[in-house]
């Protein structure tokens, strides 16, 4: 299967969003020890992050209890790992892999991580970490969604990148549960109208369209069920 041009390569990744039961629990870690504030608030969901145009965290609301599936971690990037750490606080088991990373558990299954890097914005996105049985061949997939190939960082696991931010494959069962945590992956692009094009000629599932206030958004499914949303920012899209 072909995949997408370079014209409509995403821009970067825009936010990773999850299905949890108790929201407000995760929203007030984030805001109160993670250096994020809470950008916006509907009945429906909580969107947090650093910086509103840069990557975020969207919490949907929905019954409980939710399982991992094929999400692992997500991992913020920040200047100083020392500094972030200091606002953890205390209380967290905190899990070191390699130097300059950490990672610790937060709720209903999310684990976060931490990575030091250079950064224009703190607490942005670094990766994702998903499983997968087959994560070359997943990763390869993805380069054919419009994300650029790139090779392995300090986990050593097959991944791929969009604006900066990379999509990682680790090898195990992403399973098929009834409740998952994640929801979708989302990347901002230039143009929706474009991807919808792209995605209906290399015969891709979509999900689902969506016009909303700020945002124009195209869903499409994924290697092993895993939900991409590429997302239009409009002239109106205003969030602080």
């Amino acid at each position: 299967m072909a995949g997408y041009p370079g014209p409509v390569r995403p821009e970067t990744l825009d936010h990773v969003a999850l299905w949890v039961a108790d929201r407000d629990t995760i929203a007030d870690f984030l805001t109160e020890r993670v250096g994020m504030h809470v950008v916006d608030r509907t009945d429906a969901f909580t969107l947090v992050g650093s910086d509103a145009r840069r990557g975020k965290l969207t919490l949907f609301e929905a019954e409980g209890p939710r399982e991992p599936g094929a999400l692992k971690h997500v991992a913020l990037r920040v200047s100083s790992l020392e500094q972030a750490e200091r606002g953890l606080g205390d209380g967290l088991e905190v899990e070191r892999p390699r130097a300059g990373e950490l990672y610790f558990d937060v709720h209903e299954g999310l684990r976060l991580g931490l990575v030091e890097a250079p950064t224009e914005v703190d607490y942005d996105l670094d990766h994702v970490a998903l499983w997968s049985s087959t994560p070359e061949e997943t990763a390869g997939a993805y380069e054919q969604l419009g994300f650029a190939a790139v090779e392995p960082g300090h986990s050593a696991s097959p991944r791929v990148e969009a604006g900066g931010a990379f999509v990682e494959f680790h090898r195990g069962q992403p399973g098929d549960p009834s409740r998952p945590l994640l929801n979708h992956l989302a990347v901002k692009v230039e143009s929706t109208d474009e991807h919808i094009a792209e995605a209906r000629e290399l015969g891709l599932e979509i999900a689902d369209i969506v016009d909303a206030a700020n945002t124009y958004a195209v869903f499409v499914w994924g290697p092993e069920r895993v939900k991409i949303e590429y997302v239009e920012h409009k002239p109106s899209f205003s969030l602080t």
